[in-house]
């Protein structure tokens, strides 16, 4: 079995900026991907920002720019630094990683951005 451990989430004002960490209970460098995904309140979970096994790197729109996915393979953690926040950011995010063919979720961290 898979665990991920979020960290990092908080209250934050409009602009300010946050850094999540997911610590995976096997080698990041095993995942074949690794992201982050968000929920809002009654909507959908959205893809936020993925990291595949080739390095290839995946963003949604509405965070490009502002929003960086990496990794410390020494500390196997998977990072997102989130800067110049919205209140629309807020939402729960979560850990996302797929080994083997099977997806994995942290617990979701909440994330919210308010004055």
């Amino acid at each position: 079995q898979v665990q991920l451990v979020e960290s990092g989430g908080g209250l934050v004002q409009p602009g300010g900026s946050l850094r999540l960490s997911c610590s995976p209970s096997r080698s990041i460098l095993e995942f074949s991907a690794m992201g982050w995904y968000r929920q809002a309140p009654g909507k959908q979970r959205d893809l936020v920002a993925r990291r595949t096994w080739s390095d290839t790197i995946n963003y949604a729109d509405f965070v490009k720019g502002r929003f960086i996915i990496s990794r410390d393979t020494a500390k196997n953690t998977v990072y997102l630094q989130m800067n110049s926040l919205k209140p629309e950011d807020t939402a729960v995010y979560f850990c996302h990683a797929i080994l083997a063919g099977s997806d994995y979720w942290g617990q979701g961290t909440q994330v919210t951005v308010s004055s």
